[in-house]
Parts: structure tokens; C-alpha cells; sequence
């Protein structure tokens, strides 16, 4: 299973950790997988390419593991763009959660 787990500072996200991997199907044909990772690295890659921000990214083993941060110390009108990506962001995956949510759980630490 695909857990991804936001953490807040107030009503912001400061960060998200997603691990696991979803076992819908097999290597290379598992869309919850293949959905998850797109949305998660399309909104970390638009934090970088449409805003100043460069956030603080972990990514480990074979797949199955990606931290983010976002830096404290950000403009309030980079940190007003970030929001907004992060929250696509959870809205993406909490559709594809609603559709398979024997494969992806997503929890807010706020």
C-alpha cells in the first residue's frame, strides 16, 4: 500500500512523505502506482519550475519513497503558489484514494 502523510504548520503543508508501493498489478502496469507518482513529482517539479522555491527532496531505494519539504523562510507570495500546488496535489490523490483506497491512504498531520 501507497501511504502518503502531509504534515502542517498551521493551515499550511510543510511537507509530505509518500512511501510504499501499491501492489494493484504487477511492475511496470500498476496505474495506482504509475497515478500517485506522477502527481506527486508533477507538483514537486512545478514548485520548481513556476515559483522560486526549491524544496528539500528525498528520494530513496528503487522507487517507493519521496520527502519533501518546503523551506521555511519562502516569500509569502511563493509560499501563496506552493499552497496552491500542494493542495492539487492532495486533491489528485485523495481521487485517485476515493477509487482505490485498498491501495493508497493518505493522512493529514495538521
Amino acid at each position: 500500500m501507497i501511504t502518503v502523510k502531509f504534515d502542517y504548520n498551521g493551515d499550511k503543508i510543510s511537507s509530505f512523505t509518500m512511501s510504499g508501493h501499491a501492489n494493484f498489478a504487477k511492475h511496470g502496469s500498476d496505474i495506482v502506482c504509475a497515478g500517485a507518482s506522477a502527481v506527486s513529482f508533477g507538483a514537486v517539479n512545478s514548485i520548481m519550475s513556476l515559483t522560486d522555491v526549491k524544496p528539500i527532496i528525498d528520494v530513496k531505494g528503487k522507487g517507493g519513497y519521496l520527502h519533501c519539504v518546503i523551506p521555511a523562510d519562502i516569500s509569502a507570495e511563493s509560499a501563496e503558489k506552493v499552497q496552491l500546488l500542494l493542495q492539487g496535489m492532495l486533491v489528485s490523490l485523495q481521487t485517485i484514494e476515493r477509487d482505490y483506497g485498498k491501495y493508497i491512504k493518505i493522512n493529514l498531520n495538521k
